[in-house]
């Protein structure tokens, strides 16, 4: 039964895509069922991105796709229905407002069966530390695409070092132009080079 709607995500159909998840919510079908497919499909667009068919503004048609899909289905999920593969805290660090990267990331790790807590942009560290506390997540995305965000992610880790919560986590970062010695630097666990590499991060962790 999912076929079509997985073929549907894969070939970016925007308008089959939508029309067949309100065919098969109103013939009844299980919602679980249908947001499973669509991550399937989702998938596959995460293996053409790998493959070097697709590129990163098909990977943004892609995740406004699975947002709309969503939308949908959500009204029919009771709360606490939809288990997820676990909490992962992501937002731009401080002094950093670019989030086309950091949002593209939050859609492929919703998409992938995550449940995410974005904290927008230019975060303070103490943010970061506060959200971890209270949501038990254990992956952190530090995002930055300029070279002063790297000393925000570096503090960033400290504060989770120092508030007791650095064994507990797994820490990514990604951004333009990050390169592996500036994980090192930061202290960080992985750099994820794209959006697909830091859902594969997170199902390794979680």
């Amino acid at each position: 039964m999912s076929d079509a709607l997985i073929t549907a995500i894969s070939e970016l159909e925007e308008a089959q895509v939508v029309d067949l998840v309100q065919e098969r919510l109103a013939a009844g079908a299980d919602p679980q069922a249908i947001l499973t497919a669509c991550r399937d499909g989702m998938a596959q667009v995460g293996k053409r991105y790998e493959a070097g068919e697709y590129y990163v503004s098909e990977l943004i048609m892609a995740g406004e796709l699975f947002k709309q899909a969503n939308a949908l289905l959500a009204p029919h999920f009771a709360v606490g229905d939809g288990a997820t593969k676990g909490k992962v805290v992501v937002g731009t660090v401080k002094g950093d407002i670019h989030d086309i990267g950091k949002d593209l990331v939050v859609g492929m790790l919703k998409a992938g069966g995550f449940e995410v807590i974005d904290l927008g942009v230019d975060v303070p560290v103490e943010a970061f530390v506060q959200a971890v506390k209270e949501s038990g997540a254990k992956v952190v995305g530090l995002s930055g695409l300029i070279t002063l965000s790297f000393d925000s992610m570096k503090e960033t880790v400290a504060a989770l070092e120092a508030a007791g919560l650095r064994s507990q986590v797994k820490v990514m970062v990604g951004g333009g132009s990050l390169t592996e010695k500036v994980r090192e630097y930061v202290g960080a666990d992985a750099l994820g080079s794209d959006a697909q590499a830091a859902v594969s991060l997170a199902n390794q962790w979680l």
